[in-house]
């Protein structure tokens, strides 16, 4: 008996609608590798329906006063938290999660983010009244910068979309998102919630592929194009809105150094163990920020090499219903192929202290691996694999573990495990990351910005750093003897 899939639908000025041309793709569920919705396919027709609808809800939305969007934004804040089972069952479908940490770890930062801000945007401002040439009077009003085409990607389909439409619709502007075509669940249902409460056309959702995503880019409406990808994928972006001077903000891959100096004793270096192992295989690895790339003292090296292997052969992998794991599949049939790649084409001195397999044959699981005895210019060294694997190298002095750190194309995110006060000090000035955590790694909070620099993209996330993107400048200058 085949199982009548579920339809999935774009979500246009206010009304969920099928592609124009009736396409669709099939949705996967990474936890089983069966197809269990289809989605729209969407098309240019698709991509200048939504965009006319966002560039006509602009001028009304825009002129809205912050606490009138402050309200929206609150609203929305509660309606996913009134709907969390909903979405959690969504984005579990839509990723293969487990259920219980997708309810721990992603609706209550998302609601926070959301409700940071629809505070932040009542502090938004220019500078006040001042005179800076005789008989003049000058002034700098903040604006919205007007329709903005987003990209979210399949890591975190819900927690990057709130990360996405929360500045810009604070701000004022109104927005086109698409989701991954592999993650497509959660994000109409985001538009269901959000479509109750915010005005018509001011949000609206477009399902689709790299072509859909190709034609929201080039459209001659968005005013800002925001994409969190893969390197590749930003670059296309990048070039495709210089043809128009379109705003980017790209968040894209990452290679978090782990750098773990002698100084830890053994009960510091058993929680940092602890904690790097969960930072580095939470959400199969499928993280920019995750402590991927472990860079270990040379005299604590092996002690901490067997105890991280340990840490991995003691973390589990499951489905959604399984119970005490850290993590459920990768996202899709490819991913799995890219991460097993890594691991088939390593060098003959490396050598995998654990994992290093999939897991079962139904579904797209990995095992916790660890691998050691690297070289810095291996391809697992250099390239992001986006999966389970921990890599580790070890490192002579201050001098080279920077070398090392810093010896990379990305830079996003970085940690330093230290009791020494001014190496963490150094090591946090010389690190070329958008972040440096200091004994720990991954926290992040609505109050603090997100990005990187490199090849990591540019642009922040989160904290009022946010919305410098989504809003411009303008200077008005009036004259004193008018």
């Amino acid at each position: 008996m085949t199982t009548e899939l579920r339809r999935l639908r774009n979500y246009i000025n206010g009304e969920f609608q099928d592609a124009a041309d009736g396409r669709t793709i099939e949705v996967v569920n990474p936890a089983t590798g069966e197809a269990y919705a289809t989605s729209p396919l969407s098309g240019q027709a698709d991509v200048d329906a939504a965009m006319e609808a966002a560039a006509a809800a602009f001028p009304a939305w825009r002129d809205t006063t912050p606490a009138e969007r402050q309200k929206v934004m609150l609203k929305i804040a509660d309606a996913f938290e009134e709907r969390a089972e909903d979405l959690i069952a969504a984005e579990s479908e839509n990723t293969g999660k487990p259920l219980e940490l997708t309810r721990t770890e992603e609706i209550p930062p998302m609601v926070d983010q959301i409700r940071f801000f629809a505070g932040a945007a009542r502090m938004l401002e220019g500078r006040s009244a001042g005179e800076y040439m005789d008989g003049f009077t000058s002034i700098v009003r903040r604006e919205p910068v007007g329709v903005c085409a987003q990209v979210a990607p399949w890591n975190y389909p819900m927690m990057m979309a709130v990360w996405k439409f929360a500045p810009a619709l604070a701000a004022g502007n109104t927005v086109v998102l698409k989701p991954s075509d592999t993650t497509p669940a959660s994000t109409v249902l985001m538009a269901e919630i959000i479509g109750a409460i915010a005005p018509k056309g001011v949000f609206n959702v477009i399902c689709g592929d790299r072509d859909s995503g190709r034609a929201m880019v080039e459209h001659a409406t968005p005013a800002m194009v925001s994409i969190t990808g893969s390197v590749r994928a930003g670059m296309q972006v990048a070039e495709s809105a210089s043809k128009d001077v379109k705003r980017v903000h790209l968040e894209l891959g990452g290679k978090a150094p782990v750098v773990v100096f002698e100084d830890l004793d053994s009960e510091a270096i058993a929680k940092a163990v602890e904690d790097i192992s969960v930072a580095g295989f939470f959400n199969a690895g499928q993280d920019c920020t995750a402590a991927c790339r472990v860079l270990v003292h040379e005299s604590i090296h092996d002690e901490f090499v067997a105890e991280l292997a340990k840490a991995a052969a003691d973390t589990k992998t499951g489905g959604p219903d399984d119970e005490d794991v850290l993590y459920g599949p990768l996202n899709n049939v490819n991913q799995l192929k890219h991460v097993s790649g890594f691991i088939e084409r390593l060098p003959a001195h490396a050598k995998v202290e654990a994992g290093g397999h999939r897991v079962g044959d139904k579904g797209y699981f990995y095992a916790p691996t660890v691998v050691s005895g690297l070289k810095q210019d291996d391809e697992i060294i250099q390239n992001e694999v986006f999966g389970p694997v921990i890599t580790v190298q070890s490192f002579t002095d201050e001098a080279q573990a920077l070398e090392y750190a810093n010896g990379v194309e990305f830079a996003l995110a970085s940690s330093v495990w230290t009791k020494d006060h001014g190496r963490a000090m150094r090591m946090s000035k010389s690190l070329d990351f958008g972040c440096v955590w200091i004994n720990t790694h991954i926290p992040l909070v609505a109050e603090m910005p997100h990005g990187g620099f490199k090849k990591s993209g540019y642009g922040k996330d989160l904290s009022a750093y946010g919305f410098d993107d989504y809003t411009r400048i303008k200077h008005v200058m009036t004259s004193l003897d008018a």
